[in-house]
């Protein structure tokens, strides 16, 4: 295996060759025939990440006698958003933080849950709070963020913390953009005079993004449903970003060749024919359909893009363990600058 995994433990710029492209393992589009596209490997970038968080979290633990503390909000019984939960605590764990999870049933009031965030904001053994998107119906997802303190969004949603961002000053990254930035750079793939084309304007991914490669001099475009001929748009650009929640939306015709292409989407696809047409049919997620009822897919055709991109994150185990990895940091730096204030 050419490169060097551990390399990736380091900081940007503390590796020891700046030009040196890292080769990581293939993983995540089992089944696929005629692979060009180098994968990306999610999983390794994040324990990379988490490493060095583990590193700081010891520290902190040292110095202030006490491990950052993340408080996750659920409200009601989606499954999909109690496991997304349920990996975030474990990964507070394993990097040695403090967690809590703070569940609502789906009949919750908008008062009962402001009132909950009202003593999270004003607990002072909790550093960071993530409130689990999508909420129910009946509650004002607007007023929930506008509810949380600005220190403690670790999700970096609040106002406050976006207008932060866009004028460059020190602020809480959106955890999906700031991962997919992370990605980039520790491949040493160029972001600079690169035409990045996003397809997805959320607040969450999207528009985020579009601010980091910016700040990063990338040029930008973005794309989204009332974009027309999106494909005549996605074919121009070296970094082609899906995150529109559509299943394999993103077809060879909207790939440039040699471009790289990144995956935000995570979608459960239950039909085994179409995991078949995705896949092919011996790929063991046509099996994990028949088994266990469904398997993850992205927003990008894996096996259209894997012959046309030189680069691309699979799903699973690409964007999303970065995700984690960056809500992580950010809690400890949440943390860190609490204490800091506390000693002044």
């Amino acid at each position: 295996m050419e490169g060097d995994p551990d390399d990736l433990l380091l900081p940007a710029d503390r590796r020891r060759d700046p030009h040196r492209v890292v080769h990581l393992p293939q993983a995540g589009l089992e089944g696929v025939s005629r692979l060009t596209a180098q994968l990306l490997d999610g999983k390794a970038v994040s324990q990379a990440i988490r490493s060095e968080i583990a590193h700081d979290v010891a520290a902190l633990k040292r110095s202030a006698g006490v491990a950052p503390s993340l408080a996750a909000v659920l409200v009601g019984d989606d499954p999909a958003s109690q496991v997304y939960v349920r990996n975030k605590i474990i990964a507070c764990a394993e990097v040695g933080m403090r967690s809590v999870e703070v569940r609502l049933p789906p009949t919750a009031t908008q008062d009962q849950l402001m009132a909950r965030l009202r003593r999270l904001n004003e607990d002072p053994d909790v550093d960071g709070i993530l409130v689990q998107l999508p909420l129910p119906p009946t509650l004002d997802r607007t007023a929930v963020i506008l509810a949380l303190d600005p220190a403690k969004d670790v999700d970096g949603l609040h106002p406050l913390n976006a207008g932060r961002l866009l004028m460059r000053l020190e602020a809480p990254v959106p955890c999906t953009p700031a991962g997919i930035v992370e990605l980039l750079e520790r491949y040493r793939l160029p972001i600079a005079g690169q035409h990045a084309v996003i397809v997805g304007r959320s607040e969450i991914v999207g528009r985020p993004l579009g601010i980091l490669l910016l700040q990063r001099d990338a040029t930008v475009t973005m794309c989204h449903s009332k974009t027309r001929e999106l494909p005549v748009i996605t074919r121009q650009a070296d970094l082609l970003v899906a995150a529109i929640g559509r299943p394999a939306f993103i077809r060879a015709e909207h790939i440039r060749e040699g471009a790289t292409v990144i995956d935000v989407g995570v979608n459960r696809l239950g039909d085994a024919r179409a995991a078949a047409a995705l896949f092919g049919e011996d790929s063991p997620r046509v099996h994990q359909v028949r088994e266990r009822g469904y398997t993850l897919v992205g927003d990008v055709h894996p096996r259209e893009a894997a012959e046309r991109a030189a680069h691309l994150t699979p799903v699973p185990g690409g964007i999303g363990p970065l995700t984690i990895a960056c809500l992580l940091r950010n809690t400890l730096r949440a943390a860190q600058a609490r204490r800091q204030a506390a000693v002044r």
